[in-house]
This record gives structure tokens, sequence and C-alpha cells, in this order.
């Protein structure tokens, strides 16, 4: 199971075959919401175990060996799924391998496999984490800090650097950029209106991501908003290199929807590479977070699993 941003994605598979590809799949535009003890499980059980079970059904499976919940907030906000949801598989589906995993480890997972080496998760958000499998080595996490703290390079920190250069220029204060101005009031009306429309917004975040393939599309004839991705290159690329491991040819995967502003980041990410990370190799993302916690509830379930477990990021009951 993926459960993110944008919904929830449950895919069932066989554990004893080399390439780990579903055989059915559900998914729901309904994300899972946060209460007074984190993510609520409730609500996510509730849309789990009925889904999972339609999906043995359409599969033809008469047992789960192994499952993997990779969901957002797990780290920090999955106490209620850590206490809830092992009991809770146990008894609707009689599964006692579960790996409750941070999305950003079965990023990795589905980027990597269970190789050494480092992810970063670039979307509205970014995340970097790095292993080089040993015990001792554990995990390695950079930023993930959310859109006030941190997030630096990802789509909301793009679309915010792009919203102040626009409001520069509307001040008339310097490194504003007119282009991006006026992408701004087509997207979202008046300039001054703009603070009154977003700051109330629950989903900000997203709201400023919004505006980064706006930024994306004016580099190319824009100084400012090529400076922007630029600038949001290098962040990707330090986030990776604070989480690589030092063995050299160490791989190293980008993925997320952030990828899809193309050459305009992607022609300064591989320049940023190759100056912070000369030791290691960048390789494509082999999968997605749900192929991910599929590959582990695989390895799970087989005795296979050789990513490092963690309390909060990859928490693993037999």
């Amino acid at each position: 199971m993926d459960s993110g941003g944008s919904g929830l994605r449950i895919a069932v598979a066989r554990a004893d075959e080399r390439d780990v590809l579903p055989l059915a799949s559900y998914t729901s535009q309904e994300p899972i919401g946060t209460g007074p003890n984190g993510v609520d499980a409730h609500q996510l059980l509730k849309q789990l175990v009925p889904a999972a079970q339609d999906l043995m059904r359409d599969s033809g499976a008469r047992r789960l060996d192994a499952v993997c919940v990779g969901a957002a907030g797990m780290a920090t906000l999955g106490a209620e799924l850590r206490a809830e949801l092992p009991g809770a598989l146990a008894e609707a589906f009689g599964v006692r391998r579960l790996a409750l995993a941070a999305d950003a480890v079965t990023a990795y997972a589905g980027a990597l496999g269970q190789a050494p080496g480092a992810v970063v998760a670039a979307g509205t958000g970014v995340i970097a984490m790095g292993t080089d499998l040993t015990r001792t080595g554990g995990w390695r996490r950079a930023d993930g800090w959310g859109h006030l703290l941190g997030d630096c390079g990802s789509g909301a920190w793009i679309g915010r650097a792009g919203l102040e250069a626009a409001l520069r220029a509307h001040d008339g204060r310097q490194g504003g950029s007119a282009v991006l101005l006026t992408r701004m009031e087509a997207m979202f009306g008046p300039a001054a209106e703009l603070p009154g429309a977003l700051y109330p917004r629950a989903d900000r975040p997203a709201v400023l991501a919004s505006f980064a393939p706006e930024v994306a599309a004016c580099a190319g004839h824009d100084s400012v908003a090529a400076a922007i991705l630029s600038e949001a290159a290098r962040h990707l690329a330090e986030a990776a290199a604070a989480v690589c491991p030092q063995a050299a040819g160490s791989a190293v995967a980008f993925t997320g929807g952030l990828l899809h502003l193309g050459g305009p980041l992607l022609t300064p990410l591989r320049a940023a590479f190759g100056e912070l990370l000369p030791h290691a190799r960048q390789v494509e993302a082999e999968g997605d977070p749900l192929g991910g916690a599929l590959r582990v509830a695989a390895a799970l379930a087989t005795d296979r699993l050789l990513l490092p477990t963690d309390e909060k990021l990859l928490r693993v009951t037999r």
C-alpha cells in the first residue's frame, strides 16, 4: 500500500516471482487524514481492508504472506498506525509479517530495490534517503521538513520562489521578473489579492507547487526563472550528497513528479550532480513507491529483506 497526499493505492502481487508485478490494484483519490494521534489508522483501515479483500478475490490469492504499508507521515505522525495496524491486519487477513514504512523508504525501494545508494523523492515536497545496507549505517535522511522549514528545491519551493520574484517585479524591487508577474496574475489574479487568497488555505504547499510548471516554462527566456530552477537543482543534489554512501560507484536516483519539469530542471541537476557527487553514478529510478511497497512485502515474505529496519522509518514484525 502507498498512502500520500493524493490518495491511496493498493496492489497485490506474487512474492516468489523475480519481478514483483501487480496482479490487481486499487486506487482511491481520498487521502488519509490526521488526528490528535497522527495519521488516522481507522480511516486507513476502513479503505484498506475491503479493498484488499476485493484484490485477493480478483487476483485469485488465497492468503497474504506479507503486507507493506508505506505512508506519508509514518516517521513523525505514525504512532497510531504502529499501534493499530499489526493487530487489525492479523485479525482481518491472518497476516503476521508486516512492514510499516515511511513513504521515503518505499520510494527508495521502488527506485533502487535493495541496493545501497541514495534516492531523492521530489514532488510538492522533497526528501532524500540513503543507506549502505549495514546495521551500523542504517538510514540517512536529508530534508523532508515541510514547506515552511525546508523541502528545498521542491515544487512548493520553486513555486514560492517564482511568486516572490513576481511580487518583487510588482513592487519595483530588484530581483523581480515581469514575465513571472504576468504568469502569476494570469493564474491567481491581481498581485495585491494573492496573500489573502493563499494564506488561509490548508493546501498551501500544493498551491505553491502549482506555480512551479509556470516557472519552468519561463526559464528558457527569463533569467530570473532560470536561476530559480538552477538553485532548485543544486538543493536536490545537495540533499543527495548528504545521504549518499561514500563508496565509489554508489547509485543515486531522483524520482517524483517534479522531474516532469524537464530540461529547465534536469540540465542544471546533472551539472550539480557531477560537481557534488563525483564518486557516485546517477541511475534511472526502476519504479515508484507502490512498486517499492510490493518489493518490501515480497522480500519480507521470502526472508530476503536487506533494507535496514528502524522503529519509525521501517518497522518490521514477523
